[in-house]
């Protein structure tokens, strides 16, 4: 029940009469000779349609004075809709029960009601006083029985937040010392620490979006808990503590690190703050160091120096360094700053490191074979860290930094393995082989082939792992790619008619053609026939098909967007790889058994540019950036190999990762790792069987928009999550999904102050992300 609804209760219980001794009491009346509920009888009013004010006339807010409060007692005022089960409520403010009872002395505007108290009944107290606020919350004889402070700032504090208090609980305000700042912190909605941050925020206009009253209760708050006075101190001062994060400002600190873009003005007053002396100059270690932007900016500015100087170093060295970089800075990507954007250095740093320690092993040893493997278990990684990195940087001065750490490291590991790998082919062959000895690819019905242009090795290993974290099973197979390693020959060998396609000898751009006429399937027109005429169905972008037959796809081109954007196409991969999971799953939603990804080539990828080598354009019938046809009967220096549609037909690839013309981050169509080596995906629906948990929730607790809870039972493992669908983990409303502690309790905070109030359900999940346990609730705890 609800202090409002007590109020209700006991102020009418005050009608109640022993009907054989009694009459109905005509009115109750409510003297307050200080005013102290007057504030919220509009709230009152709301619930008490019988309630009535002694003051000026205004019939619609049931207003008037002392004769037309008598009318209303006889009935005789019609503007007035007086439910008739109802005593009336006559409140009387300014005046107390011993004016009323004084009647030859009491005031001319009262003298008309003080007949009232002999045909009615005066709400008071049991030992005749007029209830206070303070006498109905302690007193156990009609009021709550609550433990409330009796000082002055108590009293005062308790006064301007009698509005809120009628909303609360009485049940949850049981056990609790109802003080100052208890309700100071219920004026201000119940969460000082969020209302302080929104202060440093907003400024002035945060004072102006309260009422005084509320101010008030801020400004006493501040300078209870954390010993600050906005009015005196200011928003510099109060940065400045924030920055420090000492004592009672640590909690500050700690809510502003979980949701710091709640608050995007806070850097700019901190900015405006003078450090510590020696902050600035304080290395990774010790002191209150991260709370400083200015800090963290000093050290990335010396990160990005570092990171250019690598580019006069050898590889071994720079390697070191960059090991020692990460050392240095890796704690600034768990700090505020790195998550507000402003430590992309640190961030990409992550990856250098990767890089570095990938590349310390060279892929320039063994058989073919040791190649593949050394790659397929280890080397892909650089790649997908050389991309990781590029990534994390927005700035061009940052981008610049990024680009020489990595030239210093991956191009001498790059062009070591390209260069072995064109050996050993050019000794043993070709492992990818060729049309005539490959072997006829078969698939049954229900199985829907999807093409990919250009998903290099690294890549798919990001979408095998974001297919993976939504319980999807995904079978990898390492194949080579056809030579030369560009579309127009690599997709048809791919497709599931490659055994009604043939090279022909007059070929110069690498396009084959339809084996039974010749068509070249450039344009992709004859090769979807050719898919069609074998039984296949062409699904568009959005079409699902039919899932009881064969289908052939096509989504996803990462190959043009590398010609396009070069090294920025580092930027776009993640969001092409989430299309082409969505659309991998909406496949298997639809009823396909299973969904074969397969692609044509990968690439290689080298900011600034890859090394240029000269073939001159009269040897050649046509020059890509990595291949090229040579003319009949020209010589030339460069490797020649034959064509994987036919092996008769011989082409030149340029040497180690080299590329035949100037100025190319992105190329493809050469003979290395990078580019040929390559992997097929079958994605499938795995089969997930959650095991039983007992689990309970025994407590949930809402302050502003954290929600900390309590379980018993087998929590180990556990963790918390609120979603508006509890099956949808794309629904979850918080800023991190967190783990149960040992001791069974966990927090999570809703990442938008929009949600408060809407309904939305706790979940338990899993390590696997499976729901384990859930119950219903409301953001911020309140009633919607």
């Amino acid at each position: 029940m609800r202090v409002i609804e007590h109020f209700i209760k006991e102020i009418r219980q005050a009608a109640v009469y022993n009907s054989d001794v009694q009459v109905a009491p005509a009115c109750i009346l409510w003297p307050d000779s200080d005013r102290q509920w007057e504030a919220v009888i509009p709230n009152l009013q709301n619930e008490l349609p019988e309630l009535f004010v002694l003051g000026d006339y205004d019939p619609e807010k049931r207003t008037g004075p002392a004769i037309w409060l008598r009318c209303v007692v006889a009935g005789k005022v019609d503007d007035v809709d007086l439910p008739s089960d109802r005593t009336p409520i006559f409140y009387i403010p300014g005046f107390s029960r011993q004016d009323l009872r004084a009647v030859e002395s009491c005031p001319d505007q009262l003298k008309p009601l003080a007949s009232l108290q002999y045909l009615g009944v005066i709400w008071s107290q049991i030992n005749s006083k007029d209830w206070t606020i303070l006498a109905f919350l302690k007193s156990d004889q009609g009021g709550l029985g609550l433990d409330v402070a009796l000082d002055n700032d108590a009293k005062n504090a308790m006064q301007m937040a009698l509005c809120p208090l009628l909303d609360e609980e009485v049940e949850l305000l049981k056990g609790k010392r109802l003080d100052k700042d208890y309700f100071n912190a219920l004026l201000t909605g119940g969460d000082p620490v969020r209302d302080l941050l929104q202060w440093l925020d907003h400024g002035d206009t945060f004072h102006d979006e309260h009422d005084e009253n509320e101010w008030k209760a801020f400004v006493e708050l501040c300078k209870s808990q954390f010993a600050f006075d906005p009015e005196k101190d200011g928003v510099i001062v109060g940065a400045t503590k924030l920055a420090c994060h000492e004592g009672s400002w640590n909690p500050v600190w700690d809510r502003y690190r979980e949701a710091p873009k709640r608050y995007p003005n806070i850097p700019a007053q901190i900015r405006k703050c003078k450090p510590p002396n020696g902050t600035i100059q304080w290395h990774l270690g010790g002191g209150k160091f991260d709370g400083w932007p200015q800090w963290n900016e000093t050290q990335e500015n010396k990160l990005r120096t570092d990171l250019s100087a690598l580019e006069s170093m050898p590889p071994h060295e720079a390697r070191k360094k960059l090991a020692e970089f990460e050392t240095q800075h890796k704690s600034r990507r768990s700090m505020v700053w790195a998550e507000l954007g402003e430590s992309t250095l640190a961030h990409a740093m992550e990856h250098l490191s990767v890089l570095a320690s990938t590349t310390n092993t060279a892929l320039a040893a063994g058989s073919v074979d040791d190649l593949m493997a050394g790659y397929t278990n280890a080397g892909w990684r650089a790649d997908d860290a050389v991309m990781k990195a590029l990534a994390c940087v927005e700035n061009e001065e940052d981008l610049e930094a990024i680009k020489k750490a990595i030239q210093s490291i991956y191009i001498t590991w790059a062009e070591e393995s390209a260069r072995y790998l064109q050996k050993i082919v050019e000794k043993s062959g070709y492992p990818g082989g060729s049309a005539s000895n490959c072997k006829i690819l078969q698939y049954k019905d229900g199985e829907c082939v999807l093409f990919v242009d250009g998903l290099r090795f690294d890549t798919a290993k990001r979408l095998v792992e974001m297919l993976a974290s939504q319980e999807y099973k995904v079978e990898e197979k390492t194949v080579w790619s056809a030579l030369p390693s560009i579309t127009a020959t690599g997709k048809p060998a791919v497709t599931p008619v490659r055994d009604k396609i043939k090279g022909e000898d007059s070929s110069t751009d690498f396009e084959p053609v339809v084996a039974e006429t010749g068509q070249s399937l450039k344009g992709g027109y004859h090769l979807k026939k050719l898919l069609i005429d074998g039984g296949w169905e062409i699904l568009e972008r959005s079409s699902n098909g039919n899932v009881n037959g064969r289908a052939w796809c096509e989504f996803g081109n990462i190959d043009h967007d590398g010609h396009d954007r070069g090294c920025k196409l580092s930027k776009h991969l993640e969001s092409t790889l989430s299309e082409i999971q969505d659309r991998v799953i909406r496949l298997l939603k639809a009823g396909w058994k299973s969904v074969h990804i397969v692609t044509d080539h990968g690439w290689l990828l080298l900011p600034g540019g890859l090394p240029k080598i000269d073939l001159p354009s009269v040897l050649v019938e046509s020059k890509w950036g990595r291949c090229a046809s040579i003319k009949p009967g020209a010589t030339t220096n460069e490797r020649l190999y034959p064509w994987y549609w036919n092996s008769n037909q011989y082409f030149a690839l340029a040497d180690g990762i080299s590329c035949f013309r100037n100025g190319m981050e992105y190329a493809h169509g050469g003979l290395s790792l990078q580019e040929c080596l390559t992997l097929e995906l079958n994605v499938s629906s795995g089969v997930s069987k959650v095991s039983a948990v007992s689990v309970e929730l025994t407590d949930i607790v809402w302050k502003g928009l954290r929600c900390t809870i309590a379980v018993d039972g087998e929590f180990s493992g556990l963790s918390l999550d609120i979603r508006t669908q509890p099956g949808d983990s794309f629904s979850s409303v918080v800023l991190k999904v967190n783990p149960l502690k040992d001791n069974g309790t966990a927090s999570v905070v809703v990442e938008s102050e929009e949600l408060e109030g809407v309904s939305a359900t706790i979940v338990l999940l899993n390590s696997n992300g499976e729901l384990v346990a859930q119950t219903d609730t409301v953001i911020g705890g309140g009633k919607e």
